[in-house]
C-alpha cells in the first residue's frame, strides 16, 4: 500500500470540495481549482476528509496512488493558502520592475524582457531585486518562476543572474593568470 496514497486529506474550514466523475473541484478563499484523477483511483469524501483508494492492485494503479493523492492535496492547499516562489536577482545593473501586470526584466541584454503572467498568477517586485510569484496552482507558480529564472540563470564564475531564494550556486575558480 502506498504510504502517501493511504493518508486521508483533511478538508480545511472555508474550503468546499466536490467530486464528479473522478474530477475533484475545490473552492476556497484563493480561488477555484480542479484536478482530474485517473480511473484507476477512486475518490470519495468521508467525514470531512478526501480518501483515495485503488480500484485494483496492478502496477499502474499502485504507481498512480501516491501521485493522485498529492495532486488532490495540492489543489486543496492551493485554494486555502496558495503557493509562492521567491526569486532574487544578483548582478550590477540587473533589475526588475512591474509594467501593469507584466514584469519587465533588465538582465544585461540589449533589450528588456517582458513576461506576462497567466490568469490566476500574481507577480510582485520589491526593491528591484526580489521577485515573488504567487497563485493557487502549484504547477503554474513553479512554471512561471522557472521561466523567469531561465531568462538569466545563475552564472558559476561571478554568481550573477536570477536564482531562487536560498539557492546555493557553487562557484568555480577563474583563471589564475600566466607566470
Amino acid at each position: 500500500m502506498s504510504r502517501i496514497g493511504k493518508l486521508p486529506i483533511e478538508i480545511p474550514q472555508g474550503v468546499e470540495v466536490k467530486v464528479e466523475n473522478n474530477t475533484v473541484t475545490a473552492k476556497g478563499p484563493k480561488g477555484e481549482e480542479s484536478v482530474t484523477v485517473r480511473e484507476e483511483i477512486k475518490v470519495e469524501i468521508v467525514d470531512n476528509h478526501v480518501v483515495l483508494t485503488r480500484v485494483n492492485d496492478d502496477r499502474k494503479s499502485r504507481s498512480l496512488h501516491g501521485l493522485s493523492r498529492t495532486l488532490v492535496a495540492n489543489v486543496i492547499k492551493g485554494v486555502k493558502d496558495g503557493f509562492e516562489k521567491k526569486l532574487e536577482i544578483q548582478g550590477v545593473g540587473y533589475r526588475a520592475n512591474m509594467q501593469g501586470t507584466a514584469i519587465n526584466l533588465q538582465l544585461g541584454y540589449s533589450h528588456p524582457i517582458l513576461i506576462e503572467p497567466p490568469k490566476g498568477i500574481k507577480i510582485e517586485v520589491e526593491a528591484n531585486t526580489k521577485i515573488t510569484v504567487s497563485g493557487s496552482n502549484k504547477q503554474a507558480v513553479g512554471d512561471i518562476a522557472a521561466l523567469i529564472r531561465s531568462k538569466r540563470g545563475p552564472e558559476v564564475y561571478k554568481g550573477k543572474g536570477i536564482r531562487y531564494e536560498g539557492e546555493y550556486v557553487r562557484r568555480k575558480a577563474g583563471k589564475t593568470g600566466k607566470k
